[in-house]
């Protein structure tokens, strides 16, 4: 035993030294497909990375060079901590696109949307408060709130989205259990990984639930703009300024390269959030910034995003016609946006047991359990149609059908001989969540 009574690690000598809050940090099952699914012969459905050779190289290396031309000692210095102005303005443009008027002053640049999340956790909770979010939810944005040794609260949701009857139940019970809940994370347009759009009703009644019960939304928007047949409704922040934070990014209309992304705060919490943003990374990218924002002010950046959407479209419907062809015994989501379709397995079949055997044939998935922080998921997996192309995706689907029908003849065979974990050697899982699809 070391230090304190705590288990000592043979591979990591400081082990007992960690804070508390670092038992909150692990990997996710997201990136730990990635050594596995970037080999070559891997078709891999798993990882959201967009498709960014759909943009053309010469409007980046145009807006490379006049930056290097322009301002190369501004775009090579410190900057501030809130973010360059001219690119806060330009991020008012984007925002409008789903309704949202605001003032470039309550903008924060950020290194990603993701570190918006990560200082909007590090400002708000501390230990045992509560999260409330969709069920499932954004792998990452879990591994933060856990980070703050904070516990996510799924809701169950369905075509719709959230659903409102089951967060006032849920924000009654743990209020009844005296938990604190700080934060309400949603992923409202083509939502990662179940790819529905919450409806602007259920907005409009979750903004009012959330409201009454004195509870920060916080809307999460990177995919908004990919839509395919018709736009999202607008975003929540469009009718909520106090009670909403809005986090954005350049990630998926543009390149996740330049790590740029931006928080939309109620002023006061803007203040903090800059002061934040300084704390840990002193200043967004000065040089990023400054060629996101000659892009936008040179390109014509709303056709390369509906380029995107055509690319996306495309791909989406390969899939969808695939599963038809290959695995119609199964269920899933149809996204009018987005990356992801969310897949319903038969009930005794387990996404994280099977992960192996696919790739085993050549083909990657992301788990449903990776999307819960309370091991659900096991009968769902996330399917990612945005970087593979449609020739790659129809062959990673026709490779996915190999093991799941292998899977279930196995059950079959097993079916009447006991526990189906004793027969196969793994052990027994849980009812599954909510079918959303």
């Amino acid at each position: 035993m070391t230090e304190n009574n705590q288990p000592g690690n043979n591979l990591d000598p400081w082990y007992s030294h960690y804070a508390e809050r670092a038992a909150g940090l692990r990997a996710s099952e997201v990136r730990a497909l990635f050594a596995v699914a970037s080999r070559p012969e891997v078709v891999s459905l798993a990882g959201g990375m967009p498709f960014v050779s759909a943009l053309p190289q010469d409007l980046v290396i145009n807006a490379m060079d006049q930056v290097m031309v322009k301002q190369g000692p501004t775009a090579l210095q410190y900057g501030s901590g809130q973010g360059v102005p001219a690119l806060r303005e330009q991020i008012l443009e984007v925002m409008a696109l789903e309704g949202i008027q605001a003032n470039a002053d309550d903008v924060v640049v950020t290194t990603g949307s993701q570190h918006a999340l990560e200082l909007v956790s590090k400002l708000f909770l501390d230990p045992g408060d509560v999260v409330i979010s969709e069920g499932p939810s954004y792998v990452t944005a879990m591994v933060i709130f856990r980070s703050y040794q904070a516990d996510v609260d799924h809701v169950p949701m369905d075509e719709h989205g959230m659903i409102p009857e089951a967060l006032r139940e849920h924000i009654t019970r743990l209020k009844a259990a005296g938990r604190t809940i700080k934060l309400l994370y949603t992923i409202p347009s083509f939502h990662n990984p179940a790819g529905v759009t919450l409806s602007w009703e259920r907005r409009l009644e979750i903004l009012a639930i959330a409201k009454e019960h004195d509870i920060l939304v916080l809307e999460d928007n990177p995919y908004g703009l990919l839509y395919f047949d018709k736009p999202a409704p607008d975003a929540m922040r469009s009718v909520e300024e106090d009670g909403v934070i809005y986090l954005g990014t350049f990630s998926k209309t543009l390149a996740p390269g330049f790590r740029t992304g931006w928080a939309l705060a109620p002023h006061a919490i803007r203040e903090k959030l800059v002061l934040a943003n300084e704390a840990a990374v002193l200043s967004p990218s000065s040089f990023s910034q400054l060629v996101i924002s000659e892009y936008l002010a040179t390109a014509d950046w709303k056709e390369q995003i509906n380029t995107f959407r055509g690319v996306y479209r495309e791909r989406k419907e390969a899939m969808l016609s695939a599963l038809g062809e290959h695995l119609p015994q199964l269920e899933w989501t149809n996204p009018n946006g987005g990356f992801y379709v969310w897949v319903t397995l038969p009930e005794p079949l387990d996404s994280k047991a099977m992960l192996p055997r696919a790739v085993k044939e050549l083909v990657a998935y992301t788990p449903g359990t990776a999307f819960y922080g309370d091991g659900n998921g096991r009968q769902n997996i996330r399917l990612s149609f945005c970087y593979p192309t449609p020739d790659q995706i129809r062959l990673g689907i026709r490779r996915l059908a190999t093991v799941i029908d292998g899977e279930l003849d196995l059950l079959e065979t097993f079916a009447g001989t006991g526990k189906l974990g004793a027969a196969l050697g793994t052990t027994q899982f849980t009812s599954p969540p909510p079918n959303v699809s």
